[in-house]
């Protein structure tokens, strides 16, 4: 491929080529991403501020997305088994903490449950007892864990709270009470959520990314308000789908 520059010409080999495409493509997701997630929080707002907002789901669409659950956690933690033992032994190497974290977080019906993860900070990352969000570039985050962090890796042990039946594959990202009463405060629509189990993955989770300030926390809400009322198998399947693009 020949670009022209002024009154010059650059030829761009195949890999030049293959280089621009994957920029391209990344500059068009991204904006693709931002577009359906300010959509999504205009769309709630506008309908739902200040009120109740229902799940959609009738009882045999429960069950069916409860069954499904089941059967692709199973399949999940026998296909992930191999890469989970690589990523225990890394944290084992690394030396630094238990493999697995479990956090106390608030579920279905308001009740708390105990979340699975691996490790990502160091043991005391919380020093002074007081919940703290991650940051750009933490410190608290190992080698190991910074890796899983960025692909969500550290996501996998969850496959165990959806067959235990805490949560579910697809949901809204379920958080710890210190800052649920700090939404609250803010917008009282979160006790909505309660309606449903949460997710390893949510529309959220795809379109907004983590949460690391209050504000991105009251967006990743209207989202997940967003999907309660228009959840469906279809979109669940969709979320996945996408959640399986950001992690590869």
């Amino acid at each position: 491929m020949i670009v022209v520059c002024g009154q010059k010409y650059v030829i761009m080999s195949k890999t030049g080529n293959f280089v621009l495409y994957f920029y391209a493509r990344r500059a068009i997701k991204a904006a693709f991403v931002r577009y359906n997630s300010d959509m999504i929080v205009k769309t709630v707002n506008r309908q739902h501020e200040g009120q109740t907002v229902k799940c959609c789901l009738r009882p045999w669409q429960r069950a069916v997305k409860r069954s499904l659950d089941v059967l692709c956690a199973v399949a999940g933690i026998l296909l992930a088994w191999p890469f989970m033992l690589i990523i225990a032994i890394a944290l084992m190497m690394q030396g630094k903490g238990s493999v697995i974290y479990a956090q106390e977080r608030i579920g279905l019906g308001g009740k708390p449950f105990y979340i699975l993860k691996f490790r990502t900070m160091v043991p005391d990352a919380e020093p002074d007892g007081k919940p703290k969000l991650q940051q750009e570039g933490d410190a608290r985050l190992t080698p190991v864990g910074r890796f899983l962090r960025r692909h969500h890796l550290d996501e996998l042990p969850q496959l165990w709270n959806v067959l235990r039946g805490d949560m579910s594959l697809v949901g809204y990202r379920p958080e710890r009470q210190y800052f649920i009463d700090q939404i609250m405060e803010r917008d009282p629509r979160y006790a909505d959520l309660f309606q449903m189990r949460p997710g390893v993955t949510s529309e959220a989770t795809v379109y907004n990314g983590y949460t690391d300030t209050m504000e991105k926390m009251l967006e990743r809400l209207n989202m997940d308000l967003h999907y309660l009322e228009t959840a469906s198998l279809r979109k669940d399947f969709s979320i996945i789908f996408h959640t399986f693009s950001a992690v590869i």
